[in-house]
């Protein structure tokens, strides 16, 4: 049994900004300059807002979605990590969504500590890499447990950002990280309602929360990863995960690999494959909801467990139905926020056409993308006869393979400040968060004071 929560503590207490290989910056920036639009996007949800007004925080050292309020830090990290991940539009690596953590518990413990931008990019740093530590070890998907893997790894991951941030010594790492495992939760049978996005800020919070009572004092087992009766066994699907492979963090830089895939549509991300078949093919073939006889969208039998709304009525439940998916593109030939309201979803054209989708299993797997298989497709069949089919679609746009250019991030960025009324900071802010270890200290930040 390899020493893992120990060993995981001494690569965060010892991981300086200049051991971080430039390229991981490119990937830590986007993560940043995403989680922060997506959080510009939802700071006006519901989640955002009902979660705001029964917490009623009162005035503290850190922002409240980039506006005029302010919260203690472990309020403000819950609030704004509900907030970037309210409309499901953030980034996805490591088998779940960490930015929506890790940024919005760095820059509340950051505002709290006056750190400067290098310290908040090694955060992100520790944090992301001790995440995926874990999430390499378990071959089973979680999410066939029924486990949200951004409730029960966040936890831990925004832990290790928040003992980085703090300047926490090997041992005090250690026990941050392990009192994030006792705070991980969620389980998928809340996907498609506002608790979703409660798993990701609470995460956040609970980092916050784990680093300041270890600072303080406060214990906690230093082998809580990996005991027999810890984080790892506890929540594996099948028994499987092992707990010998030698830690490989700061060894093996994740962040060079595994990178983020930044989503193109705020839907969940098991539907993105076909999304970008099903619009490729509508590029080429004109096609009328009322011409359609059905529609096939072939996908692993993971994500079509993921995928559980069958006939959404909000635009929430709609998110995780591939049968929405595939109607909004023929209907509105996207799917963007505009289509992930209650209105369009009920609209009775869109209705009468996810009754004609069939999601198809594939249990073949992608031996380089666990939890995907080989190629997704899709196929519509018309009510002339003719039978329309996609390319078999083996990567997603937007994914480590197919990045998103700068020019390509900022313009999502925009509309997303655009539905959050943030037009006045978004150009300025954007480009800090692209050059974040240029920044003195978060004061200097737009939109943080």
């Amino acid at each position: 049994m390899t020493d893992i929560t120990r060993e995981l503590g001494a690569f965060i207490a010892n991981l300086k900004f200049e051991q971080i290989p430039a390229d991981a910056l490119d990937v830590i920036h986007m993560g940043f300059a995403d989680c922060v639009g997506v959080m510009l996007a939802g700071r006006d949800e519901p989640p955002t807002q009902i979660l705001t007004q029964v917490l009623a925080p009162v005035a503290g050292t850190s922002s409240l979605v980039f506006g005029d309020r302010t919260a203690p830090a472990p309020d403000a990290a819950w609030i704004n990590g509900t907030a970037a991940h309210a409309l499901d539009f953030d980034d996805v690596a490591l088998k779940g969504h960490p930015s929506t953590v890790l940024v919005p518990a760095i820059l509340a413990e950051a505002q709290a500590l006056g750190s400067s931008g290098q310290d908040m990019v090694t955060a992100y740093a520790a944090g992301y890499e001790v995440w995926a530590d874990l999430a390499r070890r378990d071959p089973d998907h979680y999410h066939t447990k029924g486990w949200h893997p951004t409730g029960i790894l966040g936890a831990i991951g925004a832990a290790a950002a928040c003992a980085s941030l703090n300047k926490l010594n090997a041992e005090q790492c250690a026990l941050a990280i392990s009192l994030g495992a006792s705070q991980s939760a969620g389980i998928m049978a809340n996907f498609g309602t506002m608790t979703k996005p409660f798993h990701a800020g609470r995460s956040a919070q609970s980092g916050v929360i784990a680093a300041r009572l270890v600072k303080a004092g406060f214990t906690s087992s230093p082998d809580a990863l990996e005991h027999p009766q810890g984080f790892l066994s506890a929540v594996s699907p099948g028994g499987r995960a092992d707990v010998t492979l030698p830690v490989e963090a700061g060894k093996v830089w994740k962040l060079l690999t595994a990178r983020l895939s930044v989503k193109k549509y705020p839907l969940c991300f098991c539907t993105h494959r076909c999304l970008d078949g099903m619009l490729d093919l509508l590029a080429e073939h004109s096609v009328k909801a009322g011409e359609v006889e059905s529609i096939a969208a072939m996908t692993s039998r993971r994500n079509t467990q993921v995928l559980r709304n069958h006939q959404p009525q909000t635009g929430l439940e709609a998110k995780f139905s591939m049968e929405f998916a595939m109607a909004s593109c023929v209907v509105a030939g996207r799917a963007g926020l505009s289509e992930l309201v209650d209105d369009f979803v009920r609209r009775l054209d869109i209705q009468e056409l996810m009754r004609k989708v069939v999601v198809i299993p594939d249990d073949a797997e992608d031996p380089n993308a666990p939890g995907y298989s080989p190629f997704d497709l899709v196929t519509v069949v018309l009510k002339d006869g003719r039978k329309l089919e996609s390319r078999k679609i083996d990567t997603v746009r937007g994914g480590p393979a197919y990045p998103l250019s700068r020019d390509q991030l900022w313009a999502k960025f925009e509309d997303c400040a655009n539905v959050g009324h943030a037009n006045a900071i978004a150009r300025s802010l954007f480009d800090t968060m692209m050059s974040l270890e240029k920044v003195a200290r978060v004061s200097d930040i737009p939109g943080l004071s």
